[in-house]
């Protein structure tokens, strides 16, 4: 079911309509995003594509368990 909704918002998204995306698995979200935003206590730490983030360290390390 999870993997049918990504499929569906990427197939919305791919039409051209933007997409506000707040979801508890990071990975899955920055796999399929192409602007990202990290969020601590309400303030933006990071912003950069899902693919950076995907790479960045510091967010490997906090949020995709290392």
């Amino acid at each position: 079911l999870v993997a049918e909704i990504f499929n569906i918002i990427q197939r919305i998204n791919s039409e051209g309509t933007t997409i506000l995306l707040v979801e508890q698995n990071a990975h899955r979200a920055l796999d399929i995003a192409t602007r990202a935003y990290v969020l601590e206590t309400g303030t933006i730490v990071l912003q950069d594509t899902g693919k950076a983030l995907l790479d960045n360290p510091k967010v490997r390390e906090a949020y995709l368990g290392g």
